[in-house]
């Protein structure tokens, strides 16, 4: 079926299992965070699966708070990373 529609499975490399491991805690998150807590249907619609989807992402990027980054958000540690890449590469 994945040949017929010219689609590719997801997987690790060989030797390395934590290839998908952030991606795969991101939906484990959505899942738990998000749908378990909706009623059947859990969407209306497709057009309002994209927008909790898109909401949860931005949630998860901006306010949630991860403890393997030291209680900081997604984007507050990418903001510092890219500041300190800044200050030490030559103009």
């Amino acid at each position: 079926m994945l040949y017929d529609h010219q689609a590719l499975r997801s997987q690790s490399r060989r030797g390395d299992c934590y290839d998908n491991a952030q991606a795969e805690s991101l939906w484990s998150r959505l899942k738990t965070e998000v749908l378990e807590l909706r009623e059947w249907p859990v969407f209306a619609d497709l057009a309002d699966a994209q927008a909790s989807v898109a909401d949860y992402f931005d949630y998860y990027n901006h306010d949630r708070l991860h403890s393997s980054i030291d209680y900081q958000t997604p984007y507050h540690t990418h903001q510092q990373i890219l500041q300190n890449t800044a200050l030490n590469c030559p103009a």
